[in-house]
């Protein structure tokens, strides 16, 4: 099968690496066309646009900064789609407009995926993230082969729109977990604790998460770079809170997190490394949360491996 990949970003353009670098027929496109240039001297086609993506390739990947920037993708690869064509969205977005997009590329004789990605962009890189997939069980036995390329661990969550539902969830609670280690960093500091043994004592105990042995070594280097910004998360949890207002869920603590990331917006820019959230309570004690030691960007020390299913137990039982 021939694939394309439409967004070659941070994150579009590590996952579509792994395609190429693992032989697939790659087909690419992305409105930077330095980036485009830089996957056709590794070996794979460009597409003038993603009608003629579409009309080219068996089936097509989206991983696009927002709901609107797909839609209008949709519209232009729409009038190729046809029996046999895939339309894979791997971009973080709505259950709602996945569902939508994806009812016209069905009414067409297509098949649509909701495949987001969870892990960072170090996983990315390496081919070593989680992807979760929404379809119907058909089509993810089809496509299964270019997620286990793509990402380590694939699990097949259920219809179409489920595995955004999951996406947001997921991206609900790293967000929480990056609140809260800012706040335990900046207390232990004030508190007279040495920031290295801090690390290490959440590391080994019940209060570690990926966030901490991920992001906190980021925010104690002081380069803060995980190749993700406030507005990117600002849209998640909007995202998370739509998800809960559509299921009549009266959450209490990612409305908070909304407006700790709307004043970091408003103080740092929409632009700003998501980590840098911690500098909110840096300017307000006065402290400096940098240690000796800790890298300045995540590396995946994993090695490249195939992927695999993801099978749920008990999936299905009653109860």
């Amino acid at each position: 099968m021939k694939v394309g990949f439409i967004g070659l970003g941070n994150v579009g353009g590590k996952l579509s690496g792994s395609l190429l670098r693992n032989g697939i027929d790659l087909t690419v496109h992305d409105l930077n066309s330095d980036l485009v240039s830089d996957f056709v001297a590794k070996g794979a086609k460009a597409a003038k646009d993603p009608a003629q993506m579409m009309r080219d390739c068996d089936a097509v990947i989206t991983c696009l900064p927002s709901p609107a920037a797909s839609d209008a993708v949709m519209q232009i690869m729409l009038p190729e789609v046809g029996n046999g064509k895939i339309w894979m969205e791997m971009s973080t977005t709505d259950e709602a407009e996945v569902k939508r997009l994806g009812a016209l590329v069905i009414d067409r004789g297509g098949s649509a995926v909701d495949c987001p990605v969870s892990g960072g962009c170090h996983r990315a890189a390496t081919g070593n993230i989680s992807i979760f997939a929404g379809c119907d069980r058909g089509t993810f036995d089809l496509i299964l082969p270019f997620l286990t390329t793509m990402g380590r661990r694939v699990l097949h969550t259920g219809e179409l729109g489920s595995a955004s539902v999951l996406k947001v969830l997921t991206n609900y609670l790293a967000t929480a977990n990056l609140i809260t280690c800012a706040e335990a960093l900046v207390t232990a500091k004030a508190a007279g604790m040495d920031l290295n043994t801090t690390y290490e004592a959440i590391k080994i105990s019940s209060g570690t998460s990926f966030v901490h042995e991920t992001e906190s070594q980021v925010i104690l280097n002081g380069s803060r770079d995980i190749s993700f910004t406030m507005d990117l998360v600002k849209k998640d949890i909007g995202l998370f809170q739509d998800v809960a207002d559509r299921a009549g869920v009266p959450l209490e603590i990612n409305p908070l997190m909304i407006k700790i990331f709307e004043d970091g917006i408003a103080r740092y820019g929409d632009r700003e490394l998501s980590p840098n959230i911690i500098r909110r309570l840096e300017e307000a004690t006065g402290l400096d949360i940098r240690a000796p030691g800790f890298p300045a960007e995540m590396e995946d020390d994993e090695p490249e491996e195939p992927g695999y299913e993801v099978i749920p137990a008990n999936r299905g039982a009653a109860g």
